[in-house]
C-alpha cells in the first residue's frame, strides 16, 4: 500500500524478479477492505506518507486472513520510528529513500519466512483413505484436503465434535505410515469434518512439510490455493 511513485518504481520490479505477484493499493480504506477479504504472503505498508497507513498497520494483525502475513513497514524517517514499527508487529522495515539493492536484500531475507507461512496456510486437495481410531472403535474415512495443521475428512457417519481421534494414513508417493493425534475442529451431520493435528511425531512433521512444499512448488507461479474454495481442514 503506497501512493509514492518512487516506492512503487523500486519495489514492484524487485518483487517481480523474485516471481512474486504484486497488488498495489494507494488508499488506506481500500487496503483495509482488501486485507479482510484476501490472503497475502506479505503486506507492505507505506506507514508515514499515506493517510491512515499507520492505522492499517496497527489493524493488520487483527485480520483473520493476514494476521500471520509477513509485514513490511516503509518509513520516511520523520514520523514512525523503527522501534515503534517493530512494536506493532512488523517483521521488516524499509527506510526511504529505498534503493533497489536494499529492497532486494530485504526481500531475499524475508523469502524463507514467506515460504514457511505459505506452507502453513496451504491446503492441498487430496483424496486418500484415512483410518480414524476413536477409543476402541475404528472408522473408515476419505480425505478431501490436507494442510500442515490439519485434514478435512468425509466419513460415513457424523463424528462427535468433542472427539480426539488418532489418525492413520500414508501420503501418496511416500512409504512411511503416519499416526497423528488430532481433535475435531468442526463437523456436520453429513459426515464432513475438519480435524486439527495435536501431537505429530517429528519425523512425521518433517515428512508432511516436505510433501506439502513439493506440491506448492508444482503450482503455477502466483497461482491461488486450489483448495481455497473447498471445506477447509481448519475453520
Amino acid at each position: 500500500m503506497s501512493g509514492d511513485a518512487s516506492v512503487v518504481r523500486v519495489l514492484r520490479p524487485t518483487l517481480e524478479k523474485l516471481s512474486i505477484a504484486v497488488e498495489i493499493c494507494q488508499e488506506a480504506e481500500k487496503a483495509s477492505e482488501i486485507l479482510i477479504s484476501e490472503k497475502f504472503d506479505a503486506v507492505i505498508i507505506d506507514c508515514d506518507d499515506v493517510q491512515g497507513g499507520l492505522e492499517v498497520l496497527q489493524c493488520l494483525r487483527a485480520t483473520p486472513s493476514n494476521r500471520n502475513s509477513i509485514a513490511f513497514a516503509v518509513l520516511n524517517g520523520k514520523k514512525t520510528t523503527t522501534q515503534e514499527a517493530f512494536g506493532m508487529g512488523v517483521n521488516f522495515v524499509l527506510q526511504k529513500p529505498i534503493s533497489s539493492l536494499n529492497a532486494s536484500r530485504c526481500f531475499h531475507a524475508a523469502l524463507s519466512f514467506m515460504e514457511r507461512e505459505r506452507r502453513r496456510y496451504f491446503r492441498h486437495p487430496l483424496k486418500m483413505p484415512v483410518k480414524v481410531v476413536l477409543e476402541e472403535k475404528e472408522l473408515k474415512a476419505t480425505s478431501t484436503n490436507i494442510s500442515e495443521r490439519g485434514i478435512a475428512l468425509m466419513l460415513h457417519h457424523a463424528i462427535p465434535k468433542n472427539a480426539n481421534p488418532r489418525l492413520h494414513f500414508m501420503l501418496p508417493e511416500t512409504k512411511m505410515a503416519l499416526e497423528i493425534e488430532a481433535e475435531v475442529a468442526w463437523a456436520d451431520l453429513k459426515g464432513h469434518a475438519g480435524l486439527r493435528f495435536l501431537k505429530v511425531p517429528q519425523s512425521s512433521q518433517e515428512l508432511l512439510e516436505k510433501w506439502l512444499s513439493e506440491r506448492i512448488e508444482k503450482l503455477p507461479g502466483g497461482a491461488e490455493n486450489p483448495a481455497a474454495s473447498s471445506p477447509s481442514a481448519i475453520q
